[in-house]
């Protein structure tokens, strides 16, 4: 979900004329990468090279267009970073070290409290710390004391606040915006910085103290400046593209994000974020997609049967953005069918049938756009511009079919196929043309192949036939 919300926004902005910088990748160290590696019979380098090459793929599975990829393993790329941060913290006094005891989440990669387990539904005498599973993961937590660095995350808890009631760190939703100010309200604790290097190799080192390992999100979290060279010998791309508009994140990494970075920032000098983009899980059954849970639906299956758009299509038409929506292979072929298939590529092949019929036509835009289609269509760019700029891509998605059904409409209406009327023909591909710069952020692979159906050659209209844009799924 991540990548392909991300995607959105900055083939968008992209679109609009602004500098982007998309940046993804994999954070690679800690606890649970360890022990996945171990029950794969592979080494941690093993397993973190053939994941980071998986996820590498899905660029072209899901037609990403990012413009660079770090991972949190890469010794040259992102330790100096990382290391650079960290006695940043240091010089600032925010590093101690002291002995903790508590409860461990490996899938979190995180300590937590009796707020984030609950029950299981077998045991309904369990105690708190017996056998309470975490919420997210369903498994329960370890019990852990040793000695660790910790972060004074505490002596920036107002600082923190007083940023994201500002919006200088703005959250979406504002639900979440509410949650996270509920949880700072209290005042933050700090939090566990490392981990003892005997019990956990697989990570950068704390620097002047090879006894312990860097906690995976205190490494983790600075990929987003290491990237840009924070640390490096070079640190230009980080002076231009610092800090960042947008971060894209999961609910589950909420409090990382909006309590922990900005906390780290802080004390680093550093600018916080402008935005946080917090959306929901894709579940099936109700549960979150997860490798710990097991159950995952392989994306380049999907794309295979089904291709790269209509899978963007459904995670951003099907799926709220702020909320968690279930996977439905029938919902799927439902939408597939009667948004894609019947809906654009319907109204696309039988436009573009007619359109070669006027292809060669010059057409003066201003004077053969009929009134009625001109409004629509600057009714339906404002409507589906204000929802992608609050992060609604569902409701974008959605205006932007409205476009969809005025031109069935429309076509439906004028019957140019039984009155040869050139006008309304070029009405329907001037909509037909519209709809494919605005699904270009949604769909880029449908928007190119209308686009390039429709050519404009000073004022006039060359139109070739394409390909059926999906083909109807039967039974």
């Amino acid at each position: 979900m991540d990548s392909v919300y991300a995607d959105v926004l900055a083939r968008y902005h992209h679109q609009r004329g602004f500098d982007v910088h998309f940046l993804t990748g994999t954070d690679e160290h800690g606890a649970k990468i360890v022990r996945s590696a171990e029950a794969a019979g592979k080494t941690p380098k093993e397993f973190v090279d053939e994941n980071a090459a998986k996820f590498r793929a899905l660029k072209e599975v899901l037609n990403l267009s990012w413009d660079d990829f770090i991972r949190t393993s890469d010794k040259e790329r992102h330790w100096p970073g990382a290391e650079k941060l960290w006695k940043k913290l240091s010089d600032a006094g925010d590093l101690y070290k002291k002995i903790y005891k508590g409860l461990y989440c490996v899938g979190h990669e995180a300590f937590v409290t009796e707020k984030d387990l609950v029950r299981p539904e077998s045991d309904s005498d369990a105690k708190v710390g017996d056998n309470w599973i975490c919420k997210d993961h369903q498994k329960a937590p370890e019990p852990i004391e040793e000695e660790n660095w910790f972060f004074k995350l505490s002596r920036h808890s107002k600082a923190i606040q007083k940023a994201i009631k500002n919006d200088e760190l703005r959250i979406a939703p504002e639900s979440r915006r509410h949650e996270i100010l509920a949880f700072i309200e209290g005042g933050l604790e700090d939090v566990s910085f490392s981990r003892p290097a005997k019990d956990l190799t697989w990570g950068v080192p704390v620097p002047g103290d090879p006894t312990q390992t860097m906690y995976v999100w205190a490494d983790a979290l600075v990929n987003y400046i290491s990237a840009l060279g924070y640390g490096g010998k070079d640190e230009k791309l980080f002076e231009k593209y610092w800090p960042a508009d947008i971060q894209v994140i999961g609910k589950d990494n909420l409090r990382f994000h909006a309590a922990i970075w900005p906390g780290m920032l802080l004390s680093a000098g550093l600018d916080l974020p402008k935005t946080l983009f917090v959306h929901g899980f894709l579940t099936v059954d109700g549960q979150k997609i997860s490798k710990t849970v097991g159950n995952i639906i392989d994306p380049v299956e999907l794309v295979k049967k089904y291709g790269a758009d209509a899978v963007r299509y459904y995670l951003l038409r099907e799926i709220s953005s702020f909320e968690d929506g279930d996977f439905s292979y029938e919902k799927f072929e439902a939408l597939y069918n009667g948004d894609l298939a019947n809906g654009l590529g319907n109204f696309a092949a039988r436009t573009l049938t007619l359109g070669e019929k006027i292809s060669g036509l010059a057409a003066d835009l201003a004077k053969d756009i009929e009134p009625a289609v001109a409004a629509k269509i600057e009714s339906v760019k404002k409507s589906f511009e204000e929802k992608i700029q609050e992060f609604k891509f569902h409701e974008a998605s959605a205006a932007a079919w409205e476009l969809v059904h005025f031109g069935d409409a429309y076509i439906n209406e004028k019957k140019p196929w039984e009155t040869g009327d050139r006008k309304a023909i070029f009405n329907c591909v001037v909509i037909l043309d519209n709809i494919a710069a605005l699904v270009q952020p949604l769909l880029p692979g449908t928007a190119k192949k209308i686009t390039e159906s429709i050519q404009w050659e000073g004022n006039a209209l060359k139109i070739e036939k394409a390909e059926v844009l999906f083909p109807r799924l039967t039974k």
